[in-house]
């Protein structure tokens, strides 16, 4: 669909969707996807359950099928029947789904709510906008947490991302996501290749040989995990001694749960997080879903999740707003991973690259990970 035919449509649903708020013709439940754990509850926190107050009666239901949405939407799509309302996806997802037509396009400044002082939204987002059908809500990072309690480290402190690849000075089992996404990119940097030049070598066979062979020196030590509670509890129980997650997860084992656990910031891998809308959604149901997510998206609604998690909000207009944790009463901006101290040598995911070859690569590693 052509972005300007596809504007002029989702102006009219916006308009379709105002006449529906104004009659009282929208859905009285909403399915919101999303990803489980801690950052689902900052969710709830700072936007269903603010929003369920202000409309008596609405149902909210969440699924945490985040990581299986590329899937599952394809498959509704074939299905004929769209049963989600809102889906919590990566970047790199957003621009599949709205390749294939799967997402909704819209026009950011019609459908988000503007900045307080007047700032329309595309400004106020910026390029964190990375596709048509992406609305922003969090920029976080995938990085490691190690226990502090290893005595057969001997006192050393793993502070460089190729210590995940040393067994001998750390030994132990790790834990890594089963994708390729993260594990490709450190593989390469800690097998010599300069950080820059990644997605290039990437894109060749030999590089993708090169980034298996590295990951081959430590599959045997590794735990393969699927949900982002996996590394936490692995870590808390002591199953691994390093393990990657998303800084969040972390943030909730360390200084919620008090756990022995440390994080490494070096080459965290940054990425984006918000909603897609499915495309094809009924009209009183789209009319709940265009209201819902202009709330959810404002200002200060996106400074109040990271009242709850240590995830940057993708709102300039926000990051002022961001105080201290709602609960513990610390101040939530060292811990995010944009704070200076942490973003020294961090890792700048490509969204483009993985959106044109993550289906490629996913069944690459799982052939794998399956030998």
């Amino acid at each position: 669909m052509k972005l300007k035919t596809a504007l002029m449509l989702t102006s009219g649903a916006v308009m379709a969707a105002s006449v529906a708020h104004a009659d009282g013709h929208m859905a009285n439940s909403m399915t919101l996807v999303s990803w489980g754990g801690a950052y689902q509850v900052s969710q709830v926190n700072a936007y269903s359950a603010p929003y369920q107050e202000m409309h008596e009666g609405l149902e909210v239901v969440w699924d945490e099928s985040s990581a299986e949405a590329v899937a599952r939407l394809r498959a509704m799509n074939e299905a004929g029947n769209i049963t989600w309302d809102l889906v919590d996806v990566v970047a790199a997802d957003a621009m599949r789904l709205c390749d294939e037509g799967l997402a909704m396009e819209i026009d950011h400044d019609e459908v988000l709510a503007p900045a307080p002082d007047g700032t329309p939204a595309s400004e106020d987002f910026g390029d964190l906008i990375v596709s048509d059908c992406f609305i922003p809500q969090i920029v976080y990072s995938t990085t490691f947490g190690y226990r502090t309690d290893v005595e057969a480290w001997g006192g050393n402190t793993p502070d460089d991302i190729c210590d995940v690849f040393d067994l001998e000075t750390f030994p132990g089992q790790r834990s890594l996501e089963r994708r390729p996404i993260g594990n490709m990119e450190w593989a390469l940097m800690c097998s010599g290749v300069a950080q820059e030049d990644v997605y290039d070598v990437l894109e060749t066979e030999e590089g993708i040989a090169q980034a298996f062979a590295m990951l081959d020196t430590i599959a045997d030590s590794t735990v393969w995990w699927s949900a982002g509670a996996d590394t936490p509890q692995l870590l808390a129980d002591g199953e691994v001694v390093f393990g990657s997650t998303y800084n969040g997860r972390l943030f909730s084992l360390i200084e919620e749960q008090n756990q022995p656990v440390a994080m490494m910031w070096d080459a965290q891998v940054f990425d984006l997080d918000g909603w897609i809308i499915p495309e094809g959604l009924p009209e009183d149901r789209l009319a709940r879903v265009l209201d819902f997510v202009r709330f959810a998206t404002d200002t200060q609604r996106l400074a109040d999740q990271a009242l709850w998690i240590s995830y940057g909000p993708a709102r300039a207009s926000s990051a002022p707003l961001v105080g201290q944790h709602a609960e513990l009463g610390i101040d939530m901006a060292p811990h995010m991973p944009t704070d200076p101290a942490n973003s020294q040598r961090t890792f700048l995911f490509n969204y483009e690259w993985w959106a044109d070859y993550r289906d490629d690569m996913d069944a690459r590693f799982q052939a794998w990970l399956s030998q």
